[in-house]
């Protein structure tokens, strides 16, 4: 309670301005016009959960081929061979 009562004052502090040696706090409603008619809802992206998705998918099959691409280069060039002694079982 006491940090939400901290906050309001800090916020209405920075929010204060002079006018005419008057100090008026400057609220400014996110909900509502200065005249307290309600605002119209904020435009929605459509297809914005499956544009996100779809940016991900592209960007997993870009790296994984990327990086299939690599470990075939470093087997070529032999900078990378596992090693079969690895799997000693005995």
């Amino acid at each position: 309670m006491t940090l939400q009562r901290a906050f309001f004052i800090f916020r209405n502090v920075s929010n204060s301005i002079k006018v005419n040696a008057e100090t008026r706090i400057h609220v400014r409603s996110r909900t509502t016009t200065p005249s307290g008619a309600i605002l119209p809802e904020p435009k929605r992206t459509r297809f914005g959960f499956l544009g996100v998705i779809c940016s991900v998918m592209t960007g997993l099959v870009i790296g994984a081929t990327l990086s299939k691409m690599m470990a075939n280069f470093l087997e070529e060039k032999e900078l990378f061979v596992p090693s079969d002694d690895d799997d000693d079982d005995d």
